[in-house]
């Protein structure tokens, strides 16, 4: 996702001709997304067990590897960063980093806390920050969009959280849905999803996107929409062992959404002006 959120932040940001450019800040943004979740793997290791058996055994294999493997995906932002000549665009590598260990690694942690969307927003925010470093424009265009990648990142770790309930909840995380409850998370969740709707909205408004950007956008909601008509009775319902189904089948759509989504950013970032 940040590849693509990179690429297409850089292709509004640097113009469509920036292609190569674009590509370079896009691998900045895979590498430094990559080191910080191999740390979250590595730390999450045992919670993982509840949730994502595979990726907890792959992860506990590795063992002292994981390590060197997130290392050296951090050095390699890192690197390409500095590589630039833009000292500001390394800051917010850094910072990227930073706060990815500040998310994952005890005792700090903020996974487990109510404060982890606010953390995930720089998932989104940074690599928008880090295009507009290289290309030293700080427009108020580069601000917004860097604001409103922050707050879709934000809400799509809320969807993730949704299949991670049970271990976080057995793990007494302080996370948005435990706190509010999980019916009512689940609701809460289901309509900051659709929140994102004006942001990506004004997204495509703000920087003239073309027709293809909202058509698969609509697709995208339609899909998710139908869904959820489709389950209303379970979402509607109280508290069973459905919804929590439910959910963990919601969570993985919106992974497909997200991934989805910023790829059509991406394109229609490049096919702007065509």
């Amino acid at each position: 996702m940040l590849f693509m959120i990179s690429m297409g932040a850089a292709l509004l940001i640097g113009g469509r001709s920036a292609w190569s450019e674009a590509a370079y800040l896009g691998l900045i943004g895979f590498f430094l997304w990559s080191g910080t979740d191999a740390i979250n793997n590595i730390c999450d290791v045992e919670l993982d067990k509840e949730s994502d058996r595979f990726r907890s055994e792959f992860t506990a294999d590795l063992g002292l590897g994981g390590f060197i493997v997130a290392a050296l995906l951090s050095s390699m932002a890192i690197g390409l960063g500095i590589f630039t000549g833009r000292p500001l665009t390394t800051v917010f590598i850094l910072l990227g980093i930073l706060f990815g260990v500040a998310y994952s690694v005890p005792p700090v942690r903020l996974r487990q806390t109510v404060l982890k969307p606010l953390v995930n927003s720089t998932v989104g925010a940074f690599p928008v920050l880090i295009a507009a470093a290289f290309y030293n424009a700080f427009a108020v265009e580069a601000l917004t969009l860097a604001t409103f990648m922050g707050v879709a990142t934000a809400v799509n770790s809320l969807w993730e959280d949704l299949a991670d309930y049970s271990s976080d909840l057995k793990s007494k995380a302080n996370t948005f849905l435990v706190v509010l409850g999980f019916r009512r998370g689940l609701h809460a969740t289901i309509l900051l999803g659709y929140s994102l709707v004006p942001l990506m909205v004004l997204i495509g408004q703000m920087f003239r996107l073309g027709a293809i950007y909202y058509g698969i956008f609509s697709v995208l909601i339609a899909f998710l929409s139908l869904h959820i008509v489709r389950e209303r009775r379970v979402i509607l319902g109280a508290e069973t062992a459905a919804m929590h189904e439910l959910s963990s089948r919601l969570a993985r759509d919106f992974v497909i959404i997200a991934v989805a989504q910023t790829t059509n950013f991406m394109l229609a970032s490049y096919l702007k002006g065509l």
